[in-house]
């Protein structure tokens, strides 16, 4: 029988982007697992604080969510740091978000970048490197999920990391495998329909057809959605009752 994690990036709140934590809330009867901004690009303490304990009572698993602190840009703007600094703010934010776990005695699950600091990790082996290393020094047991083929991947296997290899409901593919950028306008996929049909492929096919129409293969363990999208619930729902429908079990990656 087949099993996917549905992943969800949450807790991103800022003063200059629009934020509904009941949002974030509703999302967790519909996915596996949750990565929580831990500061940097978005996130504060009060809402890391409120979304675990709800987590922990969902029986969802918990990651983090590091990023750039690039608040104004929601950490979406590449910095070119040295690996040094890439490692601090890694290792900083686990740390961050991991203290609100360990008051409600329980364990972080795995880490995934955010943004930026994903797509270039992503291409770039250093970073990829840093970000493991940081992952690893800090819990050699947490899972590392990174974008389906990259280099944050390769880099986690090379350091002995467990990996989830992630794709994207919402999201367009270029012929290489990598996503395409959000500054081009067929980045995004705004048809449920059309969504829903890439994420059965994904799954099911181990594929994905890229904007010029290619078939790219790739390997599919986790999906996410984004809960910053105005209709992310109702978008969860539909997501975790297609695959359901097709014998597809979802479930946080072990």
């Amino acid at each position: 029988m087949l099993s996917i994690d549905l992943n969800c990036d949450m807790g991103e709140s800022t003063h200059l982007w629009p934020y509904h934590i009941e949002k974030d809330l509703l999302l967790l009867s519909y996915v596996s697992s949750i990565n929580l901004a831990c500061g940097f690009h978005a996130g504060d303490a009060p809402t890391m604080h409120q979304l675990v304990a709800a987590a922990v009572e969902a029986g969802v698993a918990i990651g983090a969510h590091p990023g750039f602190a690039d608040r104004e840009n929601f950490g979406r703007t590449n910095l070119l740091l040295p690996p040094a600094a890439i490692y601090d703010l890694v290792l900083y934010q686990i740390g961050a978000l991991d203290a609100f776990l360990k008051v409600l005695h329980t364990r972080l699950h795995h880490v995934k970048p955010h943004g930026a600091l994903y797509n270039m990790a992503a291409k770039d082996a250093v970073m990829a490197e840093t970000i493991c290393k940081a992952v690893c020094d800090y819990d050699s047991s947490l899972v590392l999920y990174g974008l389906s083929g990259s280099k944050l991947i390769e880099a986690a296997h090379a350091t002995g990391l467990a990996t989830c290899s992630e794709v994207f409901a919402d999201r367009t593919y270029q012929d290489d495998g990598h996503l395409t950028p959000r500054t081009h306008p067929q980045a995004l996929l705004h048809d449920t329909n059309q969504s829903l049909q890439q994420v059965l492929q994904m799954v099911e096919q181990r594929s994905v057809t890229s904007i010029n129409g290619r078939e790219v293969p790739l390997v599919a363990e986790t999906v996410c959605i984004h809960g910053d999208g105005e209709f992310a619930v109702a978008f969860a729902r539909v997501i975790k009752e297609t695959l359901e429908r097709n014998g597809i079990v979802v479930v946080s990656r072990k």
